[in-house]
């Protein structure tokens, strides 16, 4: 039997209606930018498989650290032990995370780190004796698919069947120069009628959200009035963090610094899950108390894996070298000269850019898991490139490592999209 078929006996994938899309496609190998089918083909990653092989697959500087960690140490309880990699990388983080983030709690994806966040805001005033229910989030927001994650985000596709036991969140627009006054308006009226703990978002590029981008300075306004209202900010920089909005944090561009990050993805470079909720000085003191109640007792059992550290501490020292760094700047330029040649094609309603994150959305109406997007979907494929479209939004994030001749190659198959769509 082939892959294909003995994958369709037992398992179920995410973000699929089987009855619709009974097969998936079998990947025996990835390097660098590639991944290598059963089929015998060989696919162009250009979305980095989902944002986390930034540095490529199986990058070997980062393997050699894993395998020498492997045999070191292998996984310990993060309660009551520690241990070398874990501390490194604490020290790392801090480097390269905004100057008001002063410690690290670790857990296992995406969706963990910012449930996490929340707990965290939650229990912060919990623990001043004061009871705050309700979060602030943008609209069509997403930030995981753990109850409170899921609560905070806004894409209703994900969230239909549970709703009814969510907590209690209300909704701002994304600003913009037309809106940024009525936002700040509706947030003010929102604080002051409701006990509100904190609110969470994705700074400046809301990746589920079809990467629909916005300005710091209008954010900037937002986390200024929560601050005034001692609302927690939490910024889900899950897929933004770790280079991809061209600084080592999207929060790097704001003036107004979250007092809780969340992060995730590209952290261990794809190799293994991992996830990290930083947070200021004055969050974790609100925890400090001869009351064990007042603790925050939130545990993963591979918290802090030694090798998952392993893997952050090597795609860390990656992102800050001088190669990973030029690549970076090659492919922001080489995704402003692609946007030259096709901004204005009529099958193109709208393009934007943020450090290496592309998008362009196509001048058409479709679904967003319709057939139209399966189309798109395999044209692509059928080219030798992996992309997945949200609705008529084409993005691209690829590794930092992808050659010019694999990102031209990406780019012709837009182009050539254009001329069947």
């Amino acid at each position: 039997m082939t892959l294909k078929e003995r994958d369709k006996k037992y398992l179920w994938h995410p973000l699929t209606q089987h009855k619709i899309h009974p097969e998936a496609l079998p990947i025996v190998k990835a390097k660098g930018a590639i991944l290598y089918g059963e089929d015998g083909k060989e696919y162009i990653d250009g979305i980095a498989s989902w944002y986390t092989a930034m540095f490529g697959h199986c990058n070997d500087f980062i393997l050699n650290k894993v395998q020498e960690q492997m045999q070191q140490l292998d996984q310990i309880v993060f309660a009551g032990f520690t241990h070398e990699p874990a501390i490194r990388l604490s020290e790392e983080l801090i480097k390269i995370l905004p100057d008001n983030q002063q410690k690290i709690f670790f857990s296992d994806n995406g969706s963990t780190a910012n449930e996490i966040g929340i707990k965290m805001a939650l229990q912060y005033h919990f623990n001043k004796g004061e009871k705050r229910n309700t979060i602030i989030a943008f609209e069509d927001g997403f930030h995981g698919d753990t109850f409170g994650a899921m609560s905070a985000s806004g894409l209703s596709v994900y969230n239909g069947p549970f709703e009814d036991f969510f907590i209690d969140v209300k909704r701002i627009p994304t600003p913009n120069s037309e809106n940024i006054d009525g936002v700040l308006k509706q947030l003010e009226a929102i604080i002051q009628n409701n006990k509100v703990a904190a609110f969470i978002y994705e700074p400046l590029v809301q990746g589920a959200n079809a990467m629909h981008m916005f300005e710091a300075k209008y954010l900037d306004q937002i986390l200024r009035m929560c601050k005034e209202y001692s609302v927690i900010t939490i910024a889900d920089e899950v897929m933004t963090g770790f280079g991809k909005t061209g600084s080592y944090f999207a929060s790097d561009h704001l003036q107004e610094k979250p007092d809780i990050i969340s992060m995730s993805k590209a952290l261990t470079a794809g190799f293994v899950p991992m996830a990290v909720t930083s947070c200021t000085q004055d969050i974790y003191d609100a925890f400090l108390d001869d009351s064990v109640g007042k603790a925050f007792f939130h545990a993963h059992t591979y918290s802090a894996n030694p090798i998952a550290c392993s893997a952050a501490l090597a795609a860390i020292e990656l992102l800050k070298s001088e190669e990973i760094q030029n690549n970076m700047q090659r492919i922001i330029g080489s995704h402003k000269n692609f946007n030259d040649k096709i901004k204005n094609h009529p099958k193109i309603k709208t393009t934007r850019q943020k450090g290496v994150i592309y998008a362009l959305d196509l001048n058409i109406e479709m679904d967003r898991y319709g057939k139209k997007r399966y189309k798109i979907f395999d044209h692509f494929m059928q080219k030798g490139v992996f992309l997945r479209p949200l609705g008529n939004t084409i993005y691209i994030q690829a590794p930092y490592v992808i050659t010019q001749q694999q990102l031209d190659k990406v780019y012709d198959a837009i182009v050539e999209l254009l001329e069947i769509v």
